[in-house]
């Protein structure tokens, strides 16, 4: 079956399942433990059994034994049993948990199979009950008992409450149990069968568990000393005798309790007090009681319960509370009162302004109906003329210039007070000094000085919320009447959050001190929101910040700081810290044209509140640089427009820019030809050539004033100052009228130095005949003038224009006598008496031509 079941493992599981069921059945295996509980992280021990006998198909195999504890595997030993068993033992040596399964498996032929099993549980002993009470319902008369159970022993647990009528001796008569607590609850109901009332009963709380038992502390008790007894009713409450502080009263008990010595509290309090007053000690089952010590006026509530006087048990409820108020009675003490005066004009009154604390409850004796004030103090048989009677605590009035005192009093349905005594002091003295305020509480302050060097006999300390309504004058000031006294704790109206300005008055025997002034919070956090940021101004490189500074309501403390932080788009933060005294701020170093996010924090000792974020763009030009742009353009701009009008009306100016060249041909000597020209034509043989147009060429020498004209030829110049080179030839002369060689013309040139330079510069051109239309009959001729001059031998300025001009002067030295130069005035020249030449006053050497 076995080689078989090699290959077919279906056919193993079947035969396996069959083994197990038929071996189980005839105690093939067996599971034992040394104990099923044990305590908590002791060792468990445990064996398996197998006998291969009674396990059909283990014969010829070899029987593995392993364990499992829950779902973990354990190591056992195993070795060979007496009668051809198989043992595997197993030691825990430390068990840690409250309950698990211990298996034991059989391996076969690779297969494993559970055979046997163990539950194992684990726990502690249970705990000793504690705090065992119980009380007796005098309704059913069952005793019912609590306690308190102890720590969890993890294991089950069976408690009851046991009693035993052995007046706490020691019997050897069976306990009783009581009751059963219910659903795992630590209290249960003696029914009254099994109960002994007026005896002692021994009673106690018994636990136990698999690991032992635990009992509570006995109890001896008689249930009647345990029962709870019902209220009493309070009957009636009067003041005894009348005008006294003492009251009587009387109250009656339950009828359950009729029978029973009763031992009974009482108990009071008015509205206004903290805690109630106990009375003790009362003693009777039913009746009256008096007490003494109640304030006048003062409504009371009282309240009454009751226990029997001869054990330790429970007292009653309290009864039904009962209100009573006492009689009235003149208030009594004096008023704490502060002024300030001042003169009314020119009346003579002096205006007073004066405010006081209400009587303290234990003086009032009652409800203050008023108080009255008077220049007088009040005397047997006459009352003094009241100036304010008012039900506030404060009052506005004139009085005489010089009044110095006024008297204060107040008055309830039972009569009047003695009259308080105000000197109206000036305020002149002193001042106190290391004046200071710390928080006392959330609302209360502590304000404390250093000693004045007189001795004061009080002082008084005002204070007011920054920024809030002036309130009535009894809520913000107070009077400390120890003189010896260097603090004071301030309590009336102070709220958290909120600032105080506080002054203290010190009080001498003869005037009243300047006040010393500080403020104070009583307590400070964050401050409601930041201030909103504003742009001033802004430029490339930096920006102008204001703000408004928080309210300070919403302050909730000092500002310590304003912090500005500013961040580019590159996430670059810089930050800085103002003092809260400013409210604007010049951010710099900027990056022109560049977008910034800013945003203030406002800090207090307490923390920081963040603003909302601005953002602003720095511009790429500041207003002077734009300004100044703009400035140097228009300058540009109309030095433009005057350089233009310049040079259009400065001839000269635009004459250095644009040099006018001569044009002969639009000049005044190509419209004129002499009338002896016209009868007599020009005959120059030698130059005659046929055209259309009569064309002259003249050169015009030009030097500057003071200069001497430069040699014609290679040697030195041999004429003297104001001479005139010698005109080169060829040139043409035109005999006059009177003169040799008349009707007729010759050139004749004019010798110049010696060694002269025969290059011809041909300097203007003059066309006599034909310009713009002009019609002329005469022949044409060309009257040719070359100079061998050099050009631009020296840096003159360019010729000016042709005019018409007479030259004279003295006969250049240069010239020979035998007519080289013209001798004839220049109407024997007749072409040139209509030529005038600009600066020709530079030529006066040479007279004529």
């Amino acid at each position: 079956m076995a080689r078989r079941g090699a290959g077919t493992p279906f056919l193993l599981r079947l035969s396996l399942l069959l083994l197990l069921q038929l071996g189980g059945t005839l105690g093939c295996a067996s599971v034992a433990v040394g104990s099923p509980v044990v305590s908590l992280g002791s060792a468990v021990m445990a064996s398996c059994t197998i006998r291969s006998e009674l396990c059909r198909g283990l014969e010829q195999g070899k029987v593995q034994i392993t364990w499992m504890l829950d779902n973990e595997p354990v190591a056992g030993s195993q070795h060979q049993g007496p009668g051809g068993t198989e043992v595997s033992n197993l030691t825990l040596p430390r068990f840690n948990r409250t309950q698990a399964k211990l298996w034991c498996w059989v391996e076969w032929n690779g297969t494993k199979q559970r055979v046997g099993m163990a539950e194992i549980r684990a726990g502690y002993p249970p705990a000793k009950p504690f705090n065992l009470s119980c009380i007796l319902n005098l309704s059913d008369y069952g005793l019912t008992c609590r306690w308190e159970q102890g720590a969890d022993s993890h294991l089950p647990t069976s408690v009851t409450l046991k009693s035993h009528p052995s007046r706490c001796r020691r019997s050897r008569a069976p306990a009783v149990t009581g009751c059963t607590p219910q659903g795992g609850h630590s209290h249960c109901t003696v029914p009254r069968r099994l109960l002994q009332l007026y005896r002692q009963m021994e009673i106690w709380v018994s636990a136990a568990n698999a690991l032992g038992t635990a009992e509570s502390e006995h109890l001896c008790i008689d249930p009647m000393d345990v029962a709870k007894l019902d209220p009493p009713a309070l009957q009636s409450i009067q003041s005894i005798p009348f005008q006294t502080d003492c009251i009587a009263l009387a109250w009656e008990v339950a009828r359950s309790n009729a029978h029973m010595e009763l031992q009974c509290e009482l108990r009071y309090r008015a509205p206004e007090d903290p805690a109630w007053a106990l009375v003790t000690g009362i003693v009777g089952q039913a009746g009256t009681t008096q007490r003494c010590g109640f304030l006048f006026g003062t409504q009371y509530h009282f309240q009454m319960r009751c226990r029997r006087s001869s054990a330790r048990g429970y007292w009653s409820e309290w009864s039904l509370g009962r209100n009573y108020t006492t009689h009235e009675k003149a208030p009594t003490g004096k008023l704490d009162a502060w002024w300030s005066a001042r003169p009314a004009g020119a009346g003579g009154q002096l205006e007073v302004q004066l405010c006081w604390k209400a009587p303290r409850r234990q003086e009032a004796n009652g409800r203050v109906l008023g108080y009255r004030v008077t220049l007088s103090p009040r005397r047997r048989g006459r009352d003094p003329r009241t100036i304010c009677n008012t039900t506030h605590t404060q009052c506005n009035f004139s009085a005489p210039a010089g009044t110095r005192r006024v008297y204060l009093s107040a008055y309830n349905a039972a009569g009047e007070s003695a009259a308080t005594e105000v000197v109206l002091l000036e305020r002149k003295g002193q001042p106190l000094a290391g004046l200071r305020a710390v928080p006392g509480g959330e609302r209360s302050l502590w304000v404390c000085w250093e000693a004045p060097p007189a001795p004061a006999a009080a002082y008084v300390l005002e204070w007011q919320r920054v920024s809030s309504e002036p309130g009535r004058c009894s809520a913000c000031w107070q009077m400390e009447r120890d003189g010896a006294a260097t603090a004071a704790l301030i309590r009336d109206g102070i709220e958290p959050f909120q600032r105080y300005n506080i002054s203290v008055y010190p009080l001498y025997k003869d005037a009243i001190g300047v006040p010393s002034n500080i403020t104070a919070y009583s307590k400070q956090k964050a401050p409601s929101y930041a201030p909103k940021l504003h742009l001033k101004s802004i430029s490339k490189s930096s920006a102008e910040l204001c703000w408004d500074p928080v309210p300070v309501e919403m302050q909730n403390g000092f500002i310590t700081s304003y912090t500005i932080f500013w961040a580019n788009s590159t996430a670059e933060v810089s930050s800085a810290t103002v003092n809260p005294s400013l409210s604007s701020f010049v951010i710099r170093e900027l990056k022109p044209s560049t977008l910034y996010k800013v945003h203030i924090m406002a800090s207090t000792a307490a923390g920081g509140t963040n603003g909302t974020s601005l953002t602003l763009v720095t511009i790429v030009l500041d207003d002077i640089e734009i300004q100044f742009l703009f400035l140097t353009l228009g300058l540009i701009f109309v030095l433009l427009i005057l350089l233009l009008i310049c040079f259009q009306k400065n001839g000269r100016v635009k004459q250095q820019f644009w040099p006018s060249i001569p044009d002969p041909a639009n000049s005044s000597l190509g419209k004129w030809v002499p009338a002896e020209l016209q009868q007599e034509p020009l005959q120059v043989p030698s130059v005659r050539e046929p055209g259309l147009a009569t064309i002259s060429a003249v050169t015009v020498l030009e030097r500057a004033a003071g200069k001497q004209p430069s040699a014609w030829g290679k040697e030195p110049a041999t004429t003297t100052a104001g001479t005139f080179p010698a005109l080169p030839q060829p040139y043409v002369r035109q005999e006059g009228p009177g003169m040799p060689g008349r009707g007729g013309a010759a050139a004749e040139p004019c010798q110049g130095p010696p060694g002269g330079s025969g290059e011809t510069v041909q300097y203007a051109r003059v066309v006599g005949d034909g310009y713009k239309g002009q019609q002329h009959a005469l022949p044409r001729l060309y009257l040719r003038s070359s100079s061998t001059q050099p050009l631009l031998l020296d840096p003159s300025p360019s010729p000016k224009p042709y005019e018409n001009l007479w030259f004279h002067g003295a006969v250049p030295h240069g010239c020979p006598g035998d007519g080289g130069c013209p001798e004839e005035p220049p109407a024997t020249f007749p072409l040139l008496q209509g030529l005038r030449i600009g600066g020709a006053e530079e030529l006066h050497d040479c007279r004529t031509f």
